[in-house]
């Protein structure tokens, strides 16, 4: 989702814009973005190359308001952008003849299953000390990512200041999030209110507010989903069970032999991991992860992700919330289950787990034990982000990029997989 960001005029100034993701409808994108005042929420586009501004298109607006003590208001603007051709390049701007964005572009997703698409992945990347932000600005317009995912934790914290804390954070990003899909999960630190800033910012596709969601890019199903319901039980035990649910019938269909052999990778994204070799007594560091078995104090029992992602043949999964990269060796049950000795990520037995928390905020790093797990094949304190090729139906390249050693690749692999699905573990 393109995200925009600036004063207009001295009429309206346009707090942010995003170039949203998919919305489930072929050939759609969705631009969302903010003002303070009550205004038209309209974009202006035009194919890349051509006249400016020869399409319009018009969406509307929702009223947001922080619950700290000031209660401040803000509108946040969502328009879809229809009819889009696969892999053209597009010119936009939004906002109304009150006040417009800059110029943006953005290219529409390939919907092409045979799409080998890039991404950078990352999560916990704050308002304050975002270490990897100007490289990673530079090379979304360099036009190396198609799409972006960040693993949840924004701004430190959104709610912060009545909400300015989360304005200078999308500011911040719209210089990623306003040319490329930029594509979110909530984690730990937009706890604040029910999650209403993460909610009401951000427009996901599906009708969950953006906590649980999937959508299919290339050879690939891309589930994002919520850790956070297994914490903040406050907010309600039944989300829990109504993402479980969610996320088991979603796996059901993405493994109908008509999906899965044309969206063959299924990828999961969310904030907390279920296994880490961190210092700091998280729940990934402990056997009894809430997120991997579930929990036994709620009423009735909460169950937990590990087997049922198992169960549908889950490939690849992508946490954050570790201020820190690790990249795990094939695992389930806390055993390793190698492809083999020489080719550990050649037709493993189990799904691969990547930890990417590193992309800097204000509480800086997190700590490693002395001594790695069994399941930990590499691990570093350096800040940080990853990056995903999914090459074809069967292999996908990531690599481990170091901002403190000026984008030196510290850690590389291909997984690849001749045959997905449950049936691949055996």
């Amino acid at each position: 989702i393109p995200s925009v960001d600036g004063t207009i005029t001295q009429l309206i100034s346009i707090l942010d814009v995003m170039f949203l993701p998919p919305t489930g409808v072929r050939g759609s994108m969705v631009i969302t973005w903010t003002t303070f005042n009550e205004t038209d929420s309209m974009v202006e586009y035009n194919l890349w190359g051509g006249k400016l501004f020869t399409q319009t298109a018009k969406g509307n607006s929702a009223v947001f308001v922080d619950e700290g003590p000031e209660m401040r208001k803000m509108y946040i603007h969502r328009v879809t952008l229809s009819d889009l051709r696969s892999g053209a390049t597009y010119v936009y701007h939004c906002g109304s003849e009150a006040g417009w964005s800059d110029l943006f572009f953005f290219t529409a997703l390939n919907e092409s299953t045979s799409f080998s698409p890039k991404f950078a992945l990352f999560g916990d990347m704050g308002n304050e000390n975002p270490q990897s932000l100007a490289r990673l600005q530079k090379e979304t317009q360099a036009g190396m990512y198609d799409v972006i995912l960040h693993i949840g934790d924004f701004a430190y914290d959104m709610h912060e200041d009545n909400g300015r804390i989360g304005d200078e954070f999308m500011k911040q990003i719209e210089s990623i999030a306003a040319y490329v899909p930029y594509m979110t999960c909530p984690g730990n630190h937009e706890w604040a209110y029910n999650f209403s800033h993460y909610r009401s910012r951000f427009t996901m596709p599906g009708q969950t507010e953006n906590l649980w969601y999937s959508w299919n890019i290339g050879s690939a199903h891309v589930i994002s989903f919520s850790t956070e319901v297994y914490f903040y039980l406050d907010y309600g035990l039944d989300l829990l069970f109504k993402q479980y649910k969610w996320l088991k019938s979603d796996l059901e269909e993405a493994n109908k032999p008509e999906n899965r052999a044309v969206r063959p990778w299924i990828i999961t994204m969310a904030h907390r991991p279920m296994y880490c070799s961190d210092d700091d007594n998280d729940d990934c560091t402990k056997f009894e992860s809430y997120v991997r078995l579930g929990r036994n104090d709620t009423k009735p029992p909460a169950p937990g992700l590990e087997d049922l992602f198992y169960q549908h043949g889950v490939d690849l999964e992508l946490w954050a919330h570790e201020h820190t990269y690790e990249r795990l060796w094939p695992v389930y049950g806390y055993k390793v289950y190698n492809g083999s000795t020489d080719e550990p990520y050649v037709n493993p037995k189990a799904p691969v787990h990547i930890i990417t928390g590193s992309a800097g905020c204000r509480e800086k790093h997190d700590g490693f034990i002395p001594k790695p797990r069994d399941w930990s094949a590499f691990r570093s304190t350096d800040y940080g982000y990853t990056r995903m090729h999914l090459i074809n139906s069967t292999h996908i390249y990531l690599e481990q990029v170091s901002d403190d050693q000026s984008g030196k690749v510290i850690d590389s692999f291909t997984l690849v997989k001749d045959v997905h699905g449950p049936e691949a573990w055996l």
